[in-house]
């Protein structure tokens, strides 16, 4: 959730999710599908011509206004950091 509430606005696809947490698909998308059906998350398909773009498209997540505020509430009281990478300790 952390990936999400860094970048609140942007939506992510799940390769981009996966790089950056290292969460095995297996695992991101069934939990990427619980958090959409729960309103913390809402997604929509890539607009792109797959045939153009020589892919198949993604969908693309991104954390809603009750997502945001859920997410930076339970990330607070696990004392995980948000915000950027250099404000994170090791």
């Amino acid at each position: 959730m952390r990936v999400f509430i860094e970048r609140p606005k942007e939506r992510l696809a799940g390769s981009d999710i996966w790089r950056q947490t290292g969460v095995f698909t297996g695992t991101l998308y069934p939990i990427l599908m619980r958090l959409e059906r729960a309103g913390w998350l809402d997604s929509e398909w890539e607009r792109l011509d797959p045939s153009e773009a020589g892919r198949p498209r993604k969908r693309l997540y991104r954390l809603t206004g009750v997502g945001y505020n859920k997410t930076y509430k339970a990330l607070a009281e696990l004392g995980v950091p948000t915000g950027s990478p250099s404000s994170w300790k090791a």
